[in-house]
């Protein structure tokens, strides 16, 4: 009898008190209207033929449409793959962790990769650094990019708190950081002089970003808040910043600009019931010390929303079924339309005109 209420208390203080790497903050999230109005639910994404990556690769993150038309990806273990032909095409090894990726005006392709922070690649064999550090301090999480056509590049940084390559990686990480709820997110901006600053912080889970057709402004999706933000660049309201769509069903990824005043945006899960453990950080440290099993996790259940930079909604395409897993990101790229996902072995891609 004593070994076991032993045992029990030796379990009850592992509960109460063993060392973890979170610290979770109080928040009260507001209440999600699910996939209603604008958000009603739909299969449309159903009609999207699944393209696998060769080789067992997995984790086509993003896109990025270069000026000769040529499509490209990546995957989880850094490959470089050409996508736009009827199969993808590995063009070269990165490495590291790519997410993000745009094109610069100099015909160069532009990485915002997890691991190692912002790098240029311009040809096989190419990849180099460009930003790994600001005024010292590591860049430990890039996320997402664009480039605007002086060759300044905007680029998101997830979290200052956990770095994904020495923590298991993106996907567990980013768990991390909004399970924790803390602000350690920021926005960057490097320009063609060789500086670097941040020029927006405070976020939970910084993730896409793009710029407005005429770079007077910047979307700044904050994934552990379910809203996106306009970063004013330039005019009357230079510096300002607004929420642009709040209280979201589910969690923003990237943000891809399509060139014509509107943007395409992933959910990467829809909201999870744990949220209503938010308010309660000591019960949030518990649950994280029973476990990944019991953990909160992301919800294959893929969406995509097109929105003008008023933040109308002017369509959800959406796949309720999780065919094709988490859902990150996609555009309009010449006559097909593309889907990426974050772990699965596959993208998604139909034709413009099937479309709804």
């Amino acid at each position: 009898m004593r070994y076991f209420i032993g045992l029990i208390l030796i379990g009850l203080a592992y509960l109460l008190f063993w060392p973890i790497p979170v610290e979770p903050i109080a928040y009260e999230p507001p209440e999600t209207q699910g996939f209603t109005g604008d958000f009603a639910e739909n299969n449309a994404l159903d009609r999207l033929d699944l393209v696998s990556l060769p080789g067992g690769e997995i984790g086509p993150e993003d896109i990025a449409v270069l000026p000769d038309g040529s499509i490209y990806t990546t995957s989880l273990s850094g490959v470089l793959y050409r996508i736009d032909g009827a199969e993808p095409v590995e063009i070269d090894q990165l490495g590291g962790r790519p997410l993000g990726l745009k094109p610069g005006p100099d015909g160069a392709l532009y990485i915002a990769d997890s691991f190692r922070g912002l790098m240029r690649w311009s040809g096989p064999g190419t990849l180099e650094p460009v930003v790994s550090d600001i005024n010292g301090a590591p860049v430990i999480y890039a996320n997402q990019l664009d480039v605007a056509q002086d060759g300044t590049v905007y680029f998101s940084n997830s979290s200052d708190r956990f770095d994904p390559e020495t923590m298991g990686g993106t996907k567990p990480t980013s768990v991390m950081t909004i399970w924790e709820q803390s602000n350690a997110g920021y926005v960057a901006k490097h320009s063609p002089d060789g500086t670097t600053e941040k020029i927006a912080e405070g976020f939970v889970y910084t993730n896409g970003v793009a710029l407005s057709p005429e770079e007077d402004f910047l979307l700044i999706a904050e994934t552990g808040r379910a809203r996106v933000h306009k970063l004013w660049l330039n005019g009357p309201k230079v510096g300002q910043q607004e929420v642009l769509l709040d209280n979201l069903p589910g969690y923003p990824d990237n943000i891809e600009a399509q060139g014509d005043g509107t943007y395409w945006m992933a959910f990467a899960s829809p909201r999870v019931p744990a949220e209503a453990l938010m308010p309660y950080p000591f019960l949030r440290k518990i649950i994280w010390r029973l476990g990944p099993t019991v953990r909160p996790a992301a919800i294959h259940r893929g969406m995509m929303v097109q929105f003008d930079g008023d933040g109308t909604i002017l369509q959800t395409l959406q796949d309720p079924d999780g065919r094709l897993g988490i859902t990150t990101g996609g555009k309009i790229a010449g006559d097909q339309f593309y889907v990426m996902t974050l772990d699965s072995p596959w993208f998604g891609r139909m034709p413009v005109a099937q479309m709804p």
